[in-house]
Order: C-alpha cells, then sequence, then structure tokens
C-alpha cells in the first residue's frame, strides 16, 4: 500500500489480435461436363496458404447432398487446421468478371482437422450451365489468438525507406543523370538505377556507358511509362495512375527492356486480371514477344470453352495476331482441334 503522499507508478497495457487476409481464384471451366458426376463428389482447388495455415476450395457440382434435390451446386471451404478462427467469403465470378453470387463475410471456428464450412446452395445449376466458364473467389481472413502486450516495450515502426526514395526521387537532390523521354526530362540517381536494374548497370557504369553524355535520350517510351519505371525502381512499387488496358503493355515493355524482373511479373498479373474476350489476341501477343509463359498459359486457358474460341476468332485484334504473330496463331489452332 502506498503512503501518503506518494505517487504510484502509471502502467498500461494493450490488447493485440493480429490478422491475415489473402485472396484465391478457383477456376472452373467447362462447368456443362462436371454436371452430372454425382451427390457428394466434388473438385478441389489446389491448396493455398493464408496465415500460416493451408486451404483448399471444394466445389460439388450436383450439390453435398440429396437434399438439395440436384438443384444447387455448393462451395465449402475445406482446412487440415484446428483450433483456427476465420471470416471468409465465398464468391461466384462470371467469365467477363461480372459478380454472379456475392456473400458477406462471417466468423467461423475450425474446431478439429478435416472441417468445411461453406454454402450448401451456393447457386442453381440453371445459372452455371448459363455461365459454363466461371471463377470462385474465396476471400479469407486468419484471426490470431488474441495477446496481450505492455506498452512500455519499443514498438518498431514499419519501414519507410520507400518514402524516403520517392521524396529523393521527386526533389532530384543529388541527381547525377538525366534522361530525356519524347522531349520530357527526367533527373535520377545513377547508383540507385543501376543497383535496381542490370541494364541500367551496363549503361551507366559499364563498357556501354553514357554517363559522358549531358542527358541520356529513351526512344520508343512514352513519358508517362519511363516515370512509372523510375517510381518502381524508387519504391518497389507500382504507381496507382495506371491503367492495365492503355499502360500496361508498355510498362511489361519497359520493365522486359531494363530487366526488372519482379515489375515485369507485377505487369503480367495485371494483364492476367483482365484478360477477356475483346483484350486476349493483344494480350497473348505480348505474353508472346516478352516470353511471359505463365501469361500465355493463362491465354491459352482462357480459350478452353469453343464459344469463347469463337468470339475471340471474331474479334479484331485477332485478325492482327494472324499477322504479326502467325506461331501463335497457328498454336491456337492446334490447341482447339484437341479441345471438345
Amino acid at each position: 500500500m502506498a503512503n501518503h503522499g506518494e505517487c504510484l507508478a502509471k502502467t498500461s497495457s494493450r490488447c493485440i489480435t493480429e490478422t491475415f487476409t489473402g485472396t484465391h481464384d478457383f477456376e472452373v471451366t467447362s462447368y456443362s461436363l462436371l454436371e452430372g458426376m454425382g451427390v457428394g463428389k466434388f473438385v478441389g482447388s489446389s491448396t493455398f496458404s493464408v496465415g500460416g495455415y493451408d486451404w483448399q476450395i471444394r466445389f460439388y457440382p450436383d450439390g453435398d447432398r440429396e437434399a438439395n434435390e440436384g438443384a444447387y451446386a455448393s462451395v465449402f471451404l475445406f482446412s487440415t487446421e484446428r483450433s483456427v478462427k476465420v471470416k471468409f467469403t465465398l464468391n461466384l465470378f462470371a467469365r467477363e468478371g461480372s459478380i454472379s453470387v456475392l456473400n458477406a463475410a462471417k466468423p467461423y471456428t475450425f474446431e478439429s482437422a478435416g472441417l468445411t464450412y461453406g454454402y450448401t446452395k451456393f447457386v442453381e445449376k440453371s445459372r452455371l450451365l448459363q455461365l459454363n466458364d466461371f471463377t470462385i473467389r474465396c476471400n479469407l481472413t486468419v484471426i490470431k489468438e488474441p495477446r496481450t502486450q505492455d506498452v512500455r516495450v519499443v514498438v518498431v515502426p514499419p519501414s519507410n525507406l520507400h518514402d524516403h526514395f520517392a521524396s529523393m526521387l521527386k526533389s532530384g537532390k543529388g541527381a547525377d543523370v538525366k534522361f530525356s523521354v519524347a522531349g520530357q526530362v527526367f533527373d535520377a540517381h545513377a547508383c540507385v538505377l543501376a543497383a535496381r536494374s542490370p541494364v541500367f548497370m551496363a549503361e551507366l557504369f559499364g563498357h556501354m556507358r553514357e554517363s559522358t553524355a549531358p542527358c541520356i535520350e529513351i526512344d520508343d517510351m512514352e513519358p508517362l511509362i519511363f516515370e512509372a519505371l523510375l517510381s518502381f525502381i524508387y519504391t518497389d512499387t507500382m504507381p496507382d495512375n495506371l491503367y492495365v488496358g492503355a499502360n500496361m503493355p508498355g510498362l511489361l515493355d519497359a520493365a522486359d527492356r531494363y530487366g526488372m524482373d519482379r515489375l515485369k511479373a507485377m505487369c503480367e498479373q495485371k494483364l492476367y486480371s483482365s484478360i477477356s474476350v475483346q483484350t486476349l489476341a493483344a494480350t497473348l501477343a505480348l505474353a508472346e514477344q516478352h516470353h511471359c509463359v505463365a501469361l500465355k498459359d493463362a491465354c491459352l486457358r482462357f480459350l478452353s470453352s469453343r464459344d469463347v474460341r469463337r468470339a475471340v476468332k471474331a474479334t479484331r485484334g485477332f485478325k492482327n495476331l494472324e499477322t504479326s504473330c502467325p506461331s501463335v496463331v497457328m498454336e491456337f489452332f492446334d490447341m482447339a482441334a484437341r479441345l471438345p
């Protein structure tokens, strides 16, 4: 007990609950061929990891139980983990990206291994037959056990190195190299560029050295694309003001040109998410030109439906592809001949 007039030390603590969120897309093609496989039988996604735990989407084309009377398809989230608290949604997207089924996130606890939670009456089979090709998207948040932390503990702030580099690029302080792109001049720091790109390393410090020139000319590139390239070099993030259809092909070309493998993969991911009947031919040509194997495979998987193939062949982009990339068109027809 404190003596009269003695100040008591003030202490405090806080409760912290960590969460980890991830998304997995499970593409289902040719549903009409899956219908009739039988009640209680499912097709599963590949295993994906969120929060250090493994998960799988299980889709039942004819429903998971007889009570559905064969009218509904079912979908569930499966886990081999135990004592894991989560919130998740399982939503259905049509091929062109429109939402067909939207469910609100609900909390669940996987008390033991092998449990599944989801929707017995996920969507009417008649709607799936109309779509035939669709994507089931799982947005999953793993909720860790809460823990109490003494607030006197030193909390290390997150890294803001990228903010400092972005500020240095914007201010131009210490810049020692200039680039001219379609008449627009950009200041940069040779050491930063060289550290991030093997091509810039060769151009600025190697036998290809151009640093003696007062201003290095960059041909065949738009200023907006070069600005985005510089931004990524300094911050390791892609600018938000780029549009997939208009700017992503140019940025992919720049990433490939300067040996920026991470940026190239990010561009591939953006282009993959925007694949449609109208964009397929142009995306396939880009994938072939820049040796983007995963993007090319995604384009060819998109063509697994006969109706989609017929629609793509009718586009102007496909006609241009016949001229610019005849080998890709031959691969297209070879694949089409093997599919139903």
